[in-house]
């Protein structure tokens, strides 16, 4: 069955639907967009690095991301803005990266494919790789939940609780790190942060918990996956930006619905 590239390529991005959508809860909820766009963005240094020390991608990308996710964590908070300081590492972390891989000797890299992914070309190793990160996201998110939820509500009472809300975001950055890691195959390092908020900004009319949105938001992210794939299989577009798209369309549907239940 796994022969069959559309199948690999549905399966793929049923995972990373699975990874991401949860998570994107989180950045919707913690306002932390561009923190998934710095994230993200340097996914691309991670690319150079793997093809510079001749490491599997996945390593390169998880080793940058989560460097990243550190310095932004470590950083937040000190003279500059929070955005200010995103939109300096986001920018910047993509054109190191472009102009790392421009200079790597002896590579002739497909940068569209890293920068907007090639889910049509996922083998049975990506699979493995991106469920196994999808399962990792998913068990961290599961494993800290309560607590990263009373630290995203309300940071003092959490604390009065014994909580850190410093360690659940540290925890949050973690999985965010892995997520982008396990996508770029799919969606590259351009559209990942898309995956990230879009479902969840859709699902967030419609939902009365964080868990339902948490649900509903894999459920949307899941049908932008397949649908995308399908309609790029049908008129002959680019996957990443027709998932993508597919998932705005979903957003702006869920806009257009929600206020006439609600009447």
């Amino acid at each position: 069955m796994l022969d069959d590239f559309l199948i690999r390529a549905g399966l793929a991005g049923i995972g990373v639907a699975f990874a991401a959508a949860p998570l994107g809860c989180f950045v919707v909820w913690r306002r932390m967009a561009y923190f998934g766009d710095a994230t993200s963005h340097a996914a691309l240094l991670g690319v150079a690095l793997a093809l510079a020390f001749e490491l599997p991608i996945f390593a390169g990308v998880l080793l940058i991301a989560l460097s990243m996710a550190l310095i932004v964590t470590a950083l937040n908070g000190r003279s500059l803005g929070t955005d200010t300081l995103l939109g300096v590492l986001a920018h910047g972390a993509l054109a190191i990266g472009l102009v790392a891989v421009s200079l790597l000797p002896n590579q002739r890299v497909d940068l569209s494919a890293y920068l907007f992914g090639e889910i049509l070309a996922v083998t049975k190793t990506d699979l493995a790789i991106i469920w196994s990160g999808a399962v990792l996201s998913i068990a961290l998110l599961v494993w800290r939940w309560q607590a990263l939820l009373s630290s995203t509500l309300n940071p003092d009472l959490a604390t009065a609780s014994g909580v850190n809300p410093r360690r659940e975001q540290l925890i949050l950055t973690l999985a965010l790190a892995v997520t982008v890691a396990v996508a770029i195959k799919v969606v590259g390092a351009l559209l990942i942060a898309a995956m990230l908020i879009i479902p969840a900004a859709a699902a967030r009319p419609f939902a009365r918990t964080p868990e339902v949105m948490a649900m509903a938001a894999c459920i949307i992210g899941m049908i932008a996956a397949l649908g995308g794939l399908a309609a790029s299989f049908t008129l002959d577009t680019p996957t990443g930006p027709s998932i993508v798209s597919v998932a705005a369309v979903l957003f702006m549907l869920s806009s257009g619905v929600a206020p006439l239940l609600k009447r």
